[in-house]
């Protein structure tokens, strides 16, 4: 019955989560967005201890149900494992922990996280992980297949789907994404939780606390045939029979397969506290290990202190556009993202360095953004963490959908409201670029029209031909950093007016 349970609620939880990434219009997050802000990683970047302690009791309590139920990643790999020892009784053995790499791993994510490079804790959190394997990997398949409904709903008539562009936004995020799914089913198709257990640091992290759970599968001795039927179905392999009928009980997920599969009940899941079962014999080459536990135990103390059919392929950055005119179709070169002074980064983010710190590189506001603004960042130093970009479309006044997602605390919930008081940027024209300027064209003025916060207005000009034009001038005060002027310019591929992020934003 608690394998039952178990999976119910772990199935649950990973559809409803996994749902969160696939859901482009972002209204499954009204109902389903606290799923996201009680993950792990998440609830400590925002801080939310609330979350964070309730985690903390509910792996005391009962053990790391939280590896096992709420993890979008951990339930995938028992999905695996599953899949994997189809017909077979049983797969698995008891192997010792690798406490170097397990432990090491954790130490650098916790100076990471302390020192603020959060792509590199975004690459270890398996939060993080499931969302780019779901954006970049699934995401794709998902909106094709609305696309052909929205194509078939069309053709009756019926507006209930709407078609969206399928594209590549961030090799590099694309790569990372594939590989980590590569490594994390070839590690559960063949030894089951390993992945969880050996370098998942979220899954260390409550491994020091899951040691003195309360609740605990318990092998009774007495009643113990040394069968290993439970050996053999422990995805964590985690249990050591011939070693003293024992359990790691800090590597134990609670997935209760040992229960489930044992034939003399000698495995029960039960209130463990101060029992024989809660001190099992261990070999006396453990008095070493208990230092080095200690030494890592208080060096965590320390260092926590610091701390689609309408295209019938996907679009990529290079693919020309074909525009349907009277005189046939024209190749329209595909705009290209400038080099920016400093990065742009969400309305609701504060401050560059704020949205960096915060960011676990999840991809849910990339997911949601309806106007393909936001993209994973490619410099090596944020890579994979959003970035605002204008080549697809621009960041409308009224738009708070990234907002309202973010789980980590790096973009603030606003209203639209609010989102028309704050500067993420500004404006800059490049006046050899602006197609008035040069004398490709005699009027455009495109950038003015279409400025939400009306920061540009056409001045005249005497071109070096002798005419006098207007050309756009931008007013900083005024200028928000939408990107709807930078979107917009008909400069092709890079617009003449770009926009500059600022490194702390400005109240309007």
């Amino acid at each position: 019955m608690l394998k039952k349970i178990r999976v119910i609620l772990a199935t649950l939880c990973f559809v409803a989560i996994t749902l969160l990434f696939l859901d482009f219009s972002g209204t499954l997050h009204h109902w389903l967005g606290w799923l996201a802000k009680i993950q792990f990683l998440p609830a400590v970047l925002a801080l939310n201890l609330v979350v964070i302690i309730a985690l903390l009791l509910l792996t005391i309590l009962f053990g790391r149900v939280y590896c096992s139920v709420i993890c979008p990643l951990g339930v995938f790999q028992d999905g695996v494992a599953n899949l994997s020892k189809k017909g077979k009784k049983g797969k698995y053995s008891y192997s010792k922990e690798i406490k170097w790499l397990r432990y090491g791993v954790w130490v650098v994510f916790v100076i990471a996280l302390s020192a603020g490079l959060n792509a590199l804790v975004a690459l270890l959190a398996p939060y993080s992980a499931w969302g780019r394997i779901v954006q970049n990997l699934l995401s794709p398949v998902w909106q094709w297949g609305n696309n052909v409904l929205a194509a078939i709903a069309e053709k009756h008539e019926s507006y209930a789907f709407y078609t969206k562009d399928v594209w590549l936004k961030s090799l590099p995020t694309f790569i990372v994404a594939l590989v980590t799914l590569v490594a994390v089913v070839v590690l559960a198709w063949k030894n089951g939780r390993t992945y969880c257990n050996t370098i998942c640091p979220v899954g260390t992290t409550l491994s020091f606390f899951s040691r003195f759970a309360a609740f605990r599968p318990v092998i009774d001795a007495s009643k113990c045939k040394s069968c290993h039927l439970c050996e053999k179905k422990c995805k964590a392999a985690c249990i050591d029979i011939d070693g003293g009928k024992k359990i790691d009980y800090s590597r134990c997920v609670d997935c209760f397969n040992c229960i489930d599969n044992c034939k003399f009940g000698a495995l029960k899941y039960r209130f463990a506290w101060g029992s024989k079962a809660d001190q099992p014999a261990v070999p006396e080459t453990a008095s070493a290990d208990k230092g080095r536990r200690a030494f890592l135990v208080g060096s965590a103390i320390a260092l926590g202190g610091a701390a689609i059919p309408a295209r019938a392929q996907t679009e990529t950055e290079d693919e020309p556009v074909k525009i349907e005119g009277e005189g046939g179709f024209a190749d329209i070169i595909p705009k290209k993202a400038p080099k920016r002074t400093v990065a742009i980064t969400p309305f609701g983010s504060e401050s560059v360095e704020q949205f960096y710190k915060h960011c676990t590189a999840c991809q849910l506001c990339v997911s949601v953004c309806p106007n393909d603004v936001l993209r994973p960042s490619k410099d090596i130093m944020h890579l994979m963490q959003p970035e605002m970009s204008f080549e697809r479309g621009y960041c409308r006044p009224e738009c708070v959908k990234c907002s309202e997602v973010c789980p980590a605390g790096a973009i603030l919930k606003i209203t639209p409201e609010e989102k028309t008081q704050w500067k993420v940027g500004t404006a800059t024209i490049q006046p050899w670029l602006c197609l008035v300027d040069n004398g490709e064209v005699e009027e455009c003025g495109n950038c003015a029209r279409h400025c939400p916060a009306g920061a540009i207005q056409l001045v005249k000009k005497v071109r070096e031909d002798g005419k006098t034009v207007r050309v756009p001038s931008v007013e900083e005060e005024k200028c928000i950093g939408c990107g709807a002027c930078e979107n917009l310019c008909p400069a092709r591929p890079i617009s003449a007016i770009i926009v500059n992020g600022y490194q702390i934003h400005h109240k309007a």
